[in-house]
């Protein structure tokens, strides 16, 4: 039972919480992609029709799993309130709420490796936490704010505006955390954003209008368009937020050097195919979005593909060097037989094997780097506070395993350089030298 107060039972709150995120996500993100997809999709009734004269602006005819449905919607309310009324909320605060426990349980109980990049800024845990927290409550403020603004009436001026914000929110992130962890906090503003919509404006919204209902008064509809706006702002976050969600699988984007730019293009690029899809359900087919989309991804792969390393070429013989005296020496003379530990620049432990010609790049000198700076975490045992199974069951205890994951070691570590996870365990750029080295000329 003790391991299940440690990171054993951290693991599996992870994944359990994890599960519940996705699941109501999908049921929130589901609701309100119908909806709006309902809203552009229903046609007004013949004037004079027993439709109209019940005050129903639009209806529709689908056929599904067998049935055939015929959704209406009324200009304000029906005459009389419906005893059975079903109120779509508890998806979205479900997904915020289970989002808000994974952010405590992958990044707040563990910020010193989760959040802080040393390299970005030199925070504290407590710092790093506030600094998350914060985001979140401040972007809300800000969107609600500037939604109650003349704004309101532009759409278009608002959705520009609140990109801009949302970019700048990043950008400041970026700067702040590490890459990981500012993404994910962009993505939970964003979700924030979201759920307040939901809690403090659509949801307060229809209650106004069923309690007048319920008193026999007249509903005013400005709550009902309020909640309407609301509701298409989610409907183009959802795009962005869901790309977030995913993007800790993907570190070419969050370990850029211009990340926060990379995200901002790929979040532009959701929002112009989901305003594609928007515009096809009210009848217009407009593919310059898609087309634009599409091409600013592709712009965006090109832009961040990792630039080609100078092909490295295993000598036969081993090269000379120069000793102390400028006089040539064997290199064979300047590197000891066995493997002493050396100081790099910033003065922590280095293997010798790191600083050696490209010539010594060997399995066993890429395997001492690989034990040093990665196996507290990649390890069948890891050693690593908050780790108590190796990331992704990618275990590098062995020469064979480091051999099996080759490709991926030289490319989180040579190419994006985001691993060690916001290098902890300090690898210098000698050793990513050297394990580049070695996968180009000996890995494969």
């Amino acid at each position: 039972m003790e391991t299940l107060f440690g990171p054993y039972g951290v693991e599996w709150l992870n994944l359990l919480v994890r599960w519940l995120h996705l699941i109501t996500g999908i049921a929130w993100i589901g609701a309100s992609f119908y909806f709006v997809w309902l809203d552009n999709s229903i046609r007004p009734p013949k004037p004079g029709s027993p439709l109209a004269k019940k005050g129903v602006m639009g209806e529709l005819w689908a056929v599904h799993g067998g049935g055939f449905y015929n959704p209406q919607k009324y200009l304000v309310a029906p005459d009389e309130l419906p005893e059975d009324l079903h109120w779509f909320k508890w998806e979205a605060y479900a997904t915020w709420l289970s989002g808000f426990a994974m952010l405590f349980i992958v990044y707040y109980f563990n910020a010193s490796a989760m959040m802080i990049d040393k390299n970005v800024a030199d925070l504290t845990s407590l710092q790093a936490v506030a600094v998350g927290i914060g985001t979140l409550a401040g972007g809300w403020l800000v969107y609600d704010t500037l939604c109650k603004t003349a704004l309101a009436e532009k759409p278009a001026v608002l959705g520009t505006v609140m990109f801009v914000l949302i970019v700048g929110a990043a950008y400041v992130l970026t700067h702040t955390l590490s890459g990981r962890a500012a993404y994910i906090h962009v993505g939970a503003m964003i979700g924030t954003m979201m759920v307040g919509n939901v809690l403090f404006v659509i949801i307060p919204g229809q209650r106004k209008l069923v309690d007048a209902m319920a008193k026999g008064e007249s509903p005013d509809p400005i709550y009902g368009k309020r909640a309407k706006v609301r509701s298409v702002h989610n409907n183009y976050f959802t795009l962005p937020v869901l790309l977030i969600m995913i993007s800790n699988h993907y570190a070419m984007t969050y370990s850029h050097a211009y990340s926060w730019l990379v995200l901002a293009a790929i979040m532009a690029a959701g929002v112009l195919i989901r305003h594609f899809f928007n515009l096809r359900h009210a009848g217009k087919v407009s593919p310059a979005f898609p087309i634009a989309g599409v091409i600013l991804l592709a712009g965006v792969a090109v832009a961040i593909a990792p630039a080609p390393r100078k092909a490295v070429a295993a000598p036969a013989t081993v090269a000379a060097a120069v000793d102390a005296d400028g006089h040539a020496a064997p290199a064979a003379a300047a590197a000891p037989a066995t493997v002493a530990a050396a100081v790099d620049a910033d003065g922590h432990a280095a293997p010798a094997a790191a600083a050696a010609p490209a010539a010594q790049a060997s399995l066993s000198s890429v395997q001492q780097v690989v034990t040093q700076r990665c196996a507290s975490c990649h390890s069948a045992t890891p050693t690593q506070a908050g780790f108590a199974s190796a990331p992704g069951g990618v275990m590098l205890d062995t020469e064979a395993q480091v051999k099996q994951h080759a490709a991926k070691i030289y490319q989180r570590a040579v190419q994006n350089k985001d691993m060690p996870l916001a290098n902890m365990t300090h690898m210098t750029d000698a050793e990513r030298q050297l394990i580049g080295t070695w996968f180009e000329t000996s890995a494969n």
